[in-house]
């Protein structure tokens, strides 16, 4: 008799709530759930600034809340930030975080929420299961459909000039999730697009993914990739389209459940250095590197990709082979149709320091063993030289 089903272990945050407009009861929900008081929000300044906050302020305030705003997050969060915003929260007495914003926000969220009751030097966090201790209570709201950070285990911080690091743990997984789609309204085209090909590569990588792809995680890429391959381009023409941010906003957290568990590969591995060394959003260089990597993984994953061109409604006539290449050429035409830059060239990437990124795409081992083609240093290069 054959054996059955591989081994697998499946995390994710215990409570999520999908809800229009549920920032603005903030208070009532957080209130229900937990005696805490002494708030901090994590978010940045446009955030802050742009009046998106302001319902969620009024409902905390009316509930009790003493309520403190960290607003100083920025892209490719740094080190010294985090450090930051830990001492503003133990200087208020802050005994509850929330992540309010991005995938940056929320990364910083969750390791505040951790630093605050672990005394453990940050140098030693980066890497998988290295946190010891418990964190305090910390709910999550993303404003953009794309990260999924919302109900991952995963942060990640720029650690030098150039450099990235991750850190890994159960402990960054969120006690609440709020979904609020009314907050993703205010996002521009580019950014709609660019953080919903976010989403769509975390789906991909984690249906494709090496070492740790499991039943649960398929079933929520596969669903993932539906609701935002079908409503990606409706999002970004109009951008109040309640149904369309819906789906974009459940698609990327979906998405973030299953690369969470199944993670991801060498499209993030050759992004992380794109962003590092020309400070590009996260998003948009996962959009750029996406086509030349499921070609050239079409060699091991090929009715992996065939099967997901089933989902999204593509011909399931043809061979396997061809079915595959229909799924790649779909990928990079919405890519194109959405209104994204589609080469390297086209976002100031210098054709001279594609070497450069491929050593530090090497760099990225807990990302490229999860692939299912190994990747050398020349096939890196290779691929950031198609992308251009």
């Amino acid at each position: 008799m054959t054996s059955g089903f591989q081994p697998f272990s499946f995390n994710t945050p215990s409570s999520l709530l999908m809800e229009w407009g549920a920032a603005a009861r903030l208070g009532e929900l957080l209130s229900a759930g937990f005696e805490a008081k002494n708030l901090l929000i994590v978010t940045d300044k446009f955030l802050n600034n742009s009046g998106l906050l302001a319902p969620a302020l009024q409902s905390l305030s009316a509930h009790g809340f003493r309520v403190k705003v960290f607003d100083d997050v920025t892209a490719d969060p740094a080190e010294n930030l985090v450090t930051d915003c830990v001492a503003l929260a133990k200087q208020a007495g802050v005994d509850i975080v929330v992540g309010f914003g991005g995938g940056s926000s929320m990364d910083v969220a969750k390791l505040v929420a951790v630093l605050l009751r672990n005394d453990q030097p940050l140098a030693e966090l980066y890497g998988i299961d290295r946190v010891r201790g418990e964190r305090m209570p910390l709910i999550q709201i993303p404003t953009t459909a794309g990260t999924g950070s919302e109900v991952t285990n995963i942060t990640i911080l720029t650690t030098g000039e150039t450099t990235k690091m991750g850190i890994v743990s159960d402990r960054l997984y969120a006690d609440r999730v709020l979904l609020d789609a009314e907050l993703t309204c205010g996002l521009p085209a580019l950014q709609t697009a660019a953080t919903g090909i976010d989403a769509m590569v975390h789906a991909i990588e984690a249906f494709t993914s090496r070492l740790r792809k499991n039943p649960l995680s398929d079933l929520l890429a596969k669903e993932a990739l539906r609701l935002m391959a079908g409503n990606l381009l409706e999002a970004c023409r109009d951008g109040k389209n309640r149904p369309a941010r819906e789906a974009m906003l459940l698609g990327a957290t979906l998405a973030g459940q299953a690369f969470s568990n199944s993670p991801v590969a060498a499209v993030h591995a050759l992004a992380y250095p794109l962003g590092g060394f020309y400070h590009l959003p996260h998003g948009l260089t996962n959009a750029l590197m996406l086509a030349p990597v499921l070609r050239y993984n079409l060699r091991a994953a090929a009715s992996l990709y065939a099967e997901l061109g089933e989902v999204i409604d593509l011909p399931a006539s043809g061979s396997v082979p061809e079915r595959a290449a229909a799924f790649a050429g779909f990928m990079q035409n919405l890519l194109v149709r959405s209104g994204a830059p589609a080469r390297l060239r086209d976002v100031g990437v210098a054709r001279e320091d594609l070497p450069k990124l491929a050593a530090a795409a090497m760099l990225q081992t807990r990302l490229l063993q999860n692939n299912p083609v190994p990747v050398t240093e020349a096939d890196a290069l290779a691929l950031y030289q198609e992308a251009y």
